[in-house]
């Protein structure tokens, strides 16, 4: 098969495009022809080796010194099942030719024509839902879903600030936030705020004109999907039991979180990826994706991630030349 590998920790260029060996699917694994695989700004701080501050050696110690110890990054694919491995309970439920949807965690594996994943991290895919909606939907969505509705239990009528509300997880945290029955406020920049306004904000912030820094609020919930916020900003911005998410927190923020103070990653559940496809069939969910190609085309993905102005969902289709 082919794959997109990166060697050591650079620039997007050090991605190359190879022929590699087939994986093999383990007992309760499914080997998947993968259709469409998202490029996540976690695809390219592992590439970059940029990690949030504090977090550094010890990324490297467990993703590898030098450069990732998998080279095939991407965690986020749609395809079709193209071989069982040894039947678990989990796996008897799908069947060749099945399309189906998942995430592969710290496996990651995705950018490649073929990838072996656990059947407990995939779904079935929607027949009204593309391969490549279904996978822009799932790195945003997931971790927007679990911080609004299971960590901060958001509720109607609650004031909501979203930074970062045009990338992949923010805007998934404006749409989720809204459809909870939140007033939303977004900052992005000016050429989004039209895109982040039809998503459900009834307010937005151009942060190029009114920086985070200086922000002034009393919001009952602060979602800061960028990494710059801070523990202490974040408790300024909101009412006196008002809650901060820092989806994107460095060390420090991350040893210090609780109480109000939500962090970490999101499990990568297959009913929460179910719920999610369940709202982009129906059109209360849009993963603003952006097709690029096949691919061929994951260095570009990684540079419009690298200059800092992705919008929504970057895919690419390995099954294209």
């Amino acid at each position: 098969m082919r794959a997109a590998m990166s060697g050591q920790y650079g620039s997007p260029e050090t991605v190359r495009i190879v022929d590699t060996s087939d994986p093999v699917p383990r007992a309760g694994e499914l080997l998947v022809r993968v259709n469409a695989a998202a490029v996540t700004a976690g695809d390219a701080r592992i590439r970059a080796g940029r990690f949030p501050h504090g977090f550094g050696t010890l990324a490297r110690l467990g993703i590898g010194l030098q450069g990732p110890r998998r080279p095939a990054l991407g965690a986020v694919f749609s395809g079709t099942v193209e071989r069982l491995g040894s039947p678990t309970a989990d796996s008897a439920q799908f069947a060749v030719g099945d399309e189906v949807v998942g995430m592969t965690g710290a496996r990651m594996g995705a950018h490649a024509e073929l990838v072996a994943v656990s059947a407990k991290r995939i779904t079935a895919k929607p027949a009204g839902v593309s391969h490549a909606d279904a996978a822009a939907t799932l790195f945003g969505g997931t971790t927007a879903l679990h911080f609004l509705r299971d960590r901060a239990s958001l509720g109607e009528g609650q004031r909501v600030l979203v930074n970062g509300a045009a990338g992949s997880v923010g805007s998934a945290a404006v749409q989720l936030a809204h459809g909870m029955g939140a007033i939303v406020t977004g900052v992005c920049s000016e050429r989004n705020r039209d895109r982040v306004a039809s998503l459900g904000a009834s307010e937005t912030i151009d942060y190029e004109k009114q920086p985070v820094s200086i922000l002034r609020g009393n919001y009952d919930l602060v979602f800061d999907a960028v990494g710059n916020i801070t523990r202490e900003r974040g408790l300024q911005l909101v009412t006196l039991d008002g809650k901060v998410v820092l989806a994107a927190a460095n060390l420090a923020d991350m040893v210090r979180g609780g109480g109000r103070i939500f962090v970490g990653a999101a499990p990568e559940r297959a009913s929460n990826f179910a719920t999610l496809l369940s709202m982009t069939l129906a059109g209360s969910f849009d993963p603003l994706t952006r097709v690029l190609g096949g691919l061929g085309k994951i260095h570009e993905a990684h540079a419009i991630i690298d200059s800092g102005r992705k919008v929504g969902n970057l895919v690419i289709l390995p099954q294209e030349a």
